[in-house]
């Protein structure tokens, strides 16, 4: 069934998901730490029974009990997951009818790179396996939900829509801070899931339908295809015994009945909700119609956690990640190295880039796989949106595929062959395209030959579906050198560009000055022109304090700076104006260098950079103690990584790089204790655990790794660990502080029986417990010591602890 076809189904109808399985089996019987999926093989008519009550109360789309089928989660299970899919597929198709069934795709449980250890293409696999088997099972639709990492959503597309030809639905799970886990707020989930091409998106989980509906508001204010809402029954608590959900479904269907009003078209529940909150839900909007999806008009690029709006302020591309006069990023290109990448991504953003340039062309190298090799280092350390750069199309197709996000695409032009190349790129994956005025005959000398080949570029572009609004016309600056008479005729173009198509434009600035003297003069001159002829998107060398100059000018003198309040912001002051220079999430004081010139080891720490970690600590310890060099270096520099991520400057993904950063330097140093023989400078042990029954542990992860950089021994007993040898663990290493980890609301019980046989042992280690259930009353009512909401506060935690 095409998507299409199934809107036609439900014209001027909402369309009804089901509820939670998860809370449905647990009614009839599954136990703490088995895998739900199991249930299609082993116990089938219980899944009938329940995909039954959900049909009886109304839904016209059940979800096949499929959510955790990865070959990760059922490697060491005694059925594969082609059996459980194929069974809880053909169970649901069987119950039916005339209905439809979603083949339910769930996250890994893994983290991906370069925050963790799970590669895009290994995802990829993992999602097109269940894709494939679940399409040849029988599925109608394919439903892929629960996603905290953008990434790993971008995965799972790309998997159903080169591996199927279902409609795709896609949902992300959002915290109450309004960002998932990996720190993408709602928006920017939008632009990037539509410009991949999803049928349907929205969110689930995670919160009750009140706490959404800001989140929901987010959506609805830039989608332009249907949303789906699927909330919990509320926040979950734990009474000693079960997880109470305190939301009735009354309470559920009048927030469900806001939401339709505001423009939601597709409903259903997620945990705690049965088939009593379908019926009600159906039944409060029998009487209301469906609003009208309609087209939003924005023009946006994002990366996994920053979207960048283009055509009201003007947005900066730095331009110097470029090999074009950069004989240091040549050798570096050449030797496969990305440290000028990572310096000049982390210097351009500092200087004021809204967007990074990336551009990787030497022609003795292999483009291809350098170009996914920089947008992984540059993703690593920033989290400004990519300008891909190149007029190789396969290099353009391979940095668009593994970029997290929306992207530039840079370029395709008005030659025939370019634009059969280039345009199928920027439909599949998703990103706004540069078009070059430039076509078999060259570049046009007039104004209106170039306004010609933009039209032809952007009629061409509605063919494949790419919409006039993701398209940023470069009407080219030439050499003022050598093609002087041209000059204003760009200047010209632009103005032609803006009035005739309202299209988005792009002009690299510094051009117009090769082969002179002084050229930044040239440059700003010919900037001011440009943006009063309708110029969005410079692309500029950032260092060039003049030409920023220029920009804010101008946005006072046309009204785009309402006020003058950034101006004044700027320069209103010394102190401000250095917080301009230094931008809004590195502190001066951090990125000053010492007294030798060298850099800092707190600023490679709190900008991830690795390599220069390593070698910074290695210079440091010929003049300072090891002991030293962590307590007045790495100890400072993660309280302000800490301090940042706290206040929501930076989000998980530059926490745990600046976590790598620290682990590098930490592996020196006690290659150094171990060669002079000095004593270690690890400040106790720690012991972390998942709980039995729950095979989760990202959580337990980042915490573990947080710790360690703080200088803890971390004893990783890893998940679904027998009470009895945590407990052994802690008496036999003299653990001072345990750590339990749960992410499904059915372990907790484990996680109390847990603490309870610490306590009968009378080991006196004090416990803190964490994870996605989790709260203040879960830990007071299971007997922990200590509730930990974050990595963060669990090193804050141990500090305390180990200090008295």
């Amino acid at each position: 069934m095409s998507f299409k076809s199934l809107l036609n189904k439900f014209d001027k109808k909402f369309i009804f998901f089901d509820g939670a399985m998860g809370t449905m089996l647990q009614k009839y019987g599954l136990q703490v730490g088995q895998l739900p999926e199991v249930f299609n093989v082993t116990n089938p008519e219980t899944i009938k029974k329940i995909h039954r009550q959900y049909l009886q109360a109304g839904s016209d789309i059940i979800i096949a009990n499929t959510f955790g089928a990865n070959e990760l989660k059922y490697n060491f299970s005694s059925y594969t997951i082609k059996d459980v899919i194929t069974a809880g597929v053909k169970i649901a198709k069987e119950e039916a009818g005339d209905k439809l069934v979603a083949l339910d795709i769930g996250p890994t449980g893994q983290i991906m790179e370069p925050t963790g250890s799970l590669s895009f293409q290994s995802a990829y696999k993992l999602f097109k396996n269940q894709v494939v088997i679940g399409e040849k099972a029988g599925a109608d639709i394919i439903l892929i939900e629960t996603m905290s990492d953008l990434y790993e959503a971008k995965a799972a597309v790309l998997a159903a829509k080169e591996n199927s030809s279902l409609p795709i639905f896609c949902t992300m799970t959002f915290q109450q801070d309004g960002r998932t886990l990996m720190g993408t707020d709602p928006k920017t989930m939008v632009f990037t899931l539509e410009a991949l091409g999803v049928d349907v998106l929205g969110v689930n989980c995670s919160l009750g339908p009140g706490e959404l509906q800001g989140i929901v508001d987010e959506i609805l204010k830039y989608a332009s295809i249907p949303v789906m809402v699927q909330p919990n029954a509320g926040l979950p608590r734990y009474d000693g015994k079960n997880t109470i959900y305190d939301i009735t479904p009354e309470e559920f269907s009048k927030n469900i009945l806001l939401m339709a009003k505001k423009g939601v078209r597709i409903f259903g529940g997620c945990c705690g909700t049965n088939p009593e909150f379908i019926k009600t839900i159906i039944g409060e909007l029998k009487d209301v119609l469906p609003r009208e999806v309609r087209e939003k008009n924005y023009t946006a690029v994002c990366s996994s956690t920053d979207t960048v709006f283009l055509g009201n302020e003007i947005k900066i591309i730095g331009e110097r990640i470029n090999p074009t006069g950069q004989e240091t990023y040549k050798k570096e290109l050449r030797e496969g190295k990305v440290n000028y990448i990572k310096k000049e991504a982390m210097a351009q953003k500092s200087e004021g880039a809204h967007i990074l340039g990336l551009n990787v062309g030497l022609p003795e190298i292999d483009e291809v796989k350098m170009m996914e090799k920089a947008i992984k280092a540059v993703q690593q350390v920033i989290q400004l949106p990519v300008n891909i750069d190149s007029p190789n199309s396969k290099v353009l197709e391979a940095g668009a595929r593994i970029y997290n996000g929306k992207p530039i695409i840079n370029s395709v032009n008005g030659r025939k062959k370019s634009m059969e190349e280039v345009f199928p790129i920027v439909k599949k994956y998703g990103g706004c395209v540069v078009a070059l005025t430039i076509d078999e005959e060259g570049i046009p000398d007039s104004a209106e030959g170039r306004v010609k080949i933009a039209e032809k570029i952007i009629k061409t572009a509605a063919c494949y579906g790419i919409s006039k609004k993701d398209i940023i016309v470069d009407c080219l600056t030439l050499t003022v050198s050598a093609q002087q008479k041209e000059v204003m005729e760009t200047i010209k173009a632009v103005k032609l560009v803006k009035e005739k198509f309202g299209v988005k434009t792009i002009l690299g600035v510094s051009n117009i000055s090769y082969g002179l003297p002084r050229r930044c003069i040239l440059n700003r001159t010919f900037l001011a022109l440009a943006l009063n002829a309708g110029l969005d998107l410079p692309i500029i060398n950032t260092q060039d304090q003049g030409v920023k100059d220029i920009i804010a000018a101008f946005e006072v003198l046309t009204s785009i700076d309402q006020d003058g309040k950034n101006y004044i912001t700027k320069y209103g002051s010394k102190s401000k104006s250095e917080k301009a220079k230094w931008g809004d999430n590195i502190l001066p004081e951090v990125q000053k260098k010492d007294k030798k010139g060298e850099k800092k080891l707190n600023t490679a720490i709190i900008e991830g950079m690795e390599d220069e970690a390593v070698e910074i600590t290695s210079l440091l310890l010929k003049s300072e103690k090891e002991e030293d060099i962590v307590n007045f270096h790495i100890i400072p520099a993660l309280d302000e990584v800490g301090r940042q991520y706290e206040e929501g400057d930076i989000f998980l993904p530059q926490l745990i790089q600046s976590a790598e950063a620290v682990k590098k330097s930490f592996e020196i140093i006690k290659k150094n204790i171990l060669k002079n023989g000095e004593k270690n400078i690890e400040k106790g042990k720690i012991a972390l655990a998942t709980v039995k029954g729950d095979i989760h542990d990202i959580g337990k992860n980042i915490v573990k790794v947080l710790l360690q950089n703080y200088g803890f021994e971390v004893i990783d007993l890893g998940r679904d660990v027998d009470i009895d040898k945590i407990v052994d663990v802690v008496k036999k290493n003299n653990i001072k502080l345990l750590g339990l980890s749960a992410l499904m609301t059915t372990t907790v019980i484990n996680m109390k029986k847990t603490i309870e046989a610490v306590r009968e042992n009378k080991l006196t280690c004090k416990i803190v417990v964490g994870g996605a259930v989790l709260n203040q009353n879960y830990a007071d009512m299971i007997g922990a010591d200590y509730y930990a909401r974050d990595a963060r506060e669990a090193v804050k935690i141990a500090e305390k602890i180990f200090s008295v």
